[in-house]
């Protein structure tokens, strides 16, 4: 392809060749205006000075035509996965690269947008775009081909922002008669108290604007709770007890609809971290003794813990002349604190009391009211246990799991963790700590008890039980047969893990779900999720897997450690999942619980409507009918302000080519221009020299 063209190089600065052009058209009109003979023969002159000034010039240029080049962004999102949309995007992709091809000089550029952050930030569609026209020179971009639904959350506010000349057409997938029905939370709470009541504000979207009340399933950690019955668009309070620390899963589910679009927005989860506020702790001394200040301590070191704490400095039959009045600062309020404050308390420890003459009878039965309605007790018992004085000879026996037998043991010994100990989360970890069992410091006394209803994790003298740990109804007992663990704080011998058993002693007690001898938890990072299992038993049956879309698999577990079986799987999907082992199951919330991807899965060709229009081109959908994916023809015109028609779209026709030759052939310059000009200064010279001689 060849182009010619007339061109100018000017022989002088172009801010002086205007003033001199200026001066020359006022010099030639004042001299046609005056009609002199040779004024036309000067003019002529001036004209061809001027030309010669500009250095006129014929270019003639050899160019190789090159391709134009169509963006076309393909989105591969989460809303694009629903129902056929996928398959008319691939079904449209084919046709419109067939198209491209019958086109001269037009090559389709291609970028696949996936969701690569689960769909929290949406579909950044436009991204996806800026990063392919970094590959397209701009003057030979024809146009922009988007495959979409229209679920987009980058969508440039003007023609500006998008940073292109040249047409965007839009593809949208999906039909005008889309209907879904989802839930929308306005406000989910990420912590909790236990014991306290949270409230997760949320409402029911429906897009065909029904008013039928539409039930609200509620489930907490897998168990249904109270079901609400909103109105569609009516925000609605649901009030949830948080009952214990660690994850609160709450599923909110609407019922499906014939024909809905996707089931998958109809559930919403909301995981509540439960914390504990301050926990409540009465510790009751049966008399000074050097544990009472161990306990003490520990207890206080913790700012979660309000402690209350009381011992009792003189025993009934003890004889001793001081008045009660010097002997207590205050009046303890013992009718209080055992009687309607006990519920209060989330753990009470008995610390060497054996007088139970000094609480009245109705007292203890107070006390085992409370464990069975779930609280939590802690006896740690010294001689006196193994006499008819000691608590388990009361109202508490029914509740106290190992019975004494009468001896008390005092030679030195080691603690150590018996078989069902090495098992149990409370002494497991033990074993890993720096001093190993075989290096902990010696105790001096035990009290010889029988088990009569719990689980020894610690053994004594001739492997009797040290510590017991029972369930009784709805609460837990702790039962620690020796006074000496007072030893271990103090570093004695070497000491021993006092301050990891006291913690994780407390916490069962308080029912922890780490601290669960039969326990199933997952857990995820990123799409990497683990399955712990914990037990008493000496095999595990798999673990069945339910995954956010329904579909169900098994995975077996393998032991890590005693009592600790654990399994590894990749989680990919986002959502709920569910893992059931025996009676026990779990539940895992995998990505956002809400995500700007799955807000609204309707597809929509108003969206991109005002930007397409803007650049001259269209939006339209692929689906007219049922199933029959229509694409206009597809045209190359030059410039316009409209690309498409009511059976066509357009692309601009940049009718890009590369400089492959360029010849120039000078018109006013070397000898030939300064020949013409003497030639027309000397006939204007013999010219107006004859008309004098004439006038003469």
């Amino acid at each position: 392809m060849n182009n010619t063209s007339l061109i100018f190089s000017p022989l002088v600065p172009i801010y002086l060749l205007i003033p001199i052009l200026f001066i020359s058209f006022i010099y030639c009109l004042y001299l046609i205006l005056r009609q002199n003979k040779g004024c036309y023969y000067r003019v002529l002159s001036i004209i061809v000075l001027a030309g010669t000034l500009l250095d006129p010039a014929i270019q003639d240029e050899k160019r190789q035509n090159q391709k134009s080049y169509v963006a076309l962004v393909v989105d591969r999102s989460e809303s694009q996965r629903i129902g056929q949309r996928l398959s008319q995007t691939d079904d449209a992709l084919d046709l419109i690269k067939k198209r491209l091809n019958d086109l001269p000089n037009i090559e389709a550029k291609i970028i696949e947008f996936y969701n690569t952050d689960g769909g929290v930030n949406g579909t950044r569609l436009f991204d996806s775009l800026r990063t392919l026209l970094k590959e397209i020179p701009s003057e030979r971009l024809s146009g922009v081909i988007l495959l979409t639904d229209g679920v987009i959350h980058d969508i440039p506010k003007n023609i500006e922002q998008l940073g292109v000349s040249a047409p965007l057409h839009a593809f949208v997938t999906g039909n005008s008669e889309e209907y879904d029905r989802r839930i929308e939370l306005i406000e989910s709470p990420r912590f909790g108290i236990v014991g306290k009541q949270q409230i997760i504000r949320a409402r029911i979207i429906d897009t065909l604007n029904n008013k039928d009340r539409v039930k609200i399933t509620v489930k907490k950690d897998g168990q249904e709770i109270q079901p609400y019955s909103p109105i569609p668009g009516d925000i609605v309070n649901i009030k949830v007890n948080i009952d214990h620390a660690g994850a609160n899963i709450i599923e909110l589910e609407a019922p499906v609809v014939a024909d809905e679009l996707t089931p998958n927005n109809n559930k919403a989860f909301v995981s509540i971290e439960g914390a504990r506020d301050q926990l409540k702790v009465l510790l009751v001394s049966g008399e000074p003794n050097p544990g009472e200040r161990s306990w003490r301590n520990l207890l206080r070191s913790d700012p979660n813990v309000e402690l209350v704490h009381f011992t009792i400095l003189r025993p009934p039959e003890k004889v001793d002349p001081t008045p009660a009045s010097e002997l207590s600062l205050i009046a303890f309020p013992t009718a209080d604190l055992f009687g309607p404050k006990i519920n209060e308390f989330d753990l009470i420890i008995f610390d060497r009391y054996f007088n139970q003459t000094f609480l009245p009878s109705i007292y203890f039965e107070n006390i085992k009211k409370y464990i069975n309605n779930g609280g939590a007790f802690l006896a740690v018992v010294g001689p006196d246990y193994a006499t008819t004085k000691g608590i388990f000879y009361s109202p508490l026996e029914t509740i106290l799991p190992a019975k004494p037998t009468g001896a008390v043991i005092e030679q030195t010994f080691r603690p150590s963790i018996s078989k069902l100990g090495e098992r149990h989360p409370v002494t497991r970890d033990l074993n890993h700590l720096n001093n190993l069992p075989q290096t902990w410091g010696h105790w001096f006394r035990q009290i010889a008890g029988q088990v009569v209803n719990g689980s020894p994790i610690l053994n004594g003298v001739n492997d009797l039980p040290l510590l017991v740990l029972s369930r009784q109804e709805k609460g837990r007992t702790a039962l620690l047969l020796s006074d000496q663990i007072w030893l271990w704080s103090r570093g004695f011998d070497g000491g021993g893990p006092y301050t990891e058993l006291s913690r994780k002693l407390a916490h069962w007690l308080m029912k922890e779900p780490e601290l669960e001898e039969e326990a199933l938890t997952a857990h995820a990072q990123g799409n990497q999720a683990s399955i712990i299992r914990q037990t008493m038993e000496d095999t595990v049956s798999p673990v069945t897997i339910t995954a956010p879309s329904g579909a169900s698999r098994s995975i077996e577990l393998s032991q890590k450690a005693p009592g600790l079986w654990e399994a590894h799987l990749s989680v990919e999907e986002l959502g709920l999942w569910k893992f059931v082992n025996d009676k026990l199951s779990t539940l895992l919330q995998v990505g956002s619980q809400t995500t700007k991807e799955t807000e609204d899965l309707i597809s929509s060709t108003e969206n991109l409507l005002p930007l397409a229009s803007a650049t001259g081109g269209s939006v339209r959908r692929l689906i007219k009918g049922r199933n029959n994916i229509t694409v206009p023809r597809l045209l190359q015109i030059p410039m316009s302000k409209h690309y498409q028609g009511a059976d066509w779209i357009a692309l601009k026709d940049t009718q890009p080519s590369e400089l492959i030759g360029l010849k120039v052939f000078p018109l006013a310059s070397g000898f030939g221009a300064m020949s013409i000009l003497m030639l027309i200064i000397s006939i204007a010279w013999f010219a107006e020299g004859y008309v004098r001689k004439i006038r003469k």
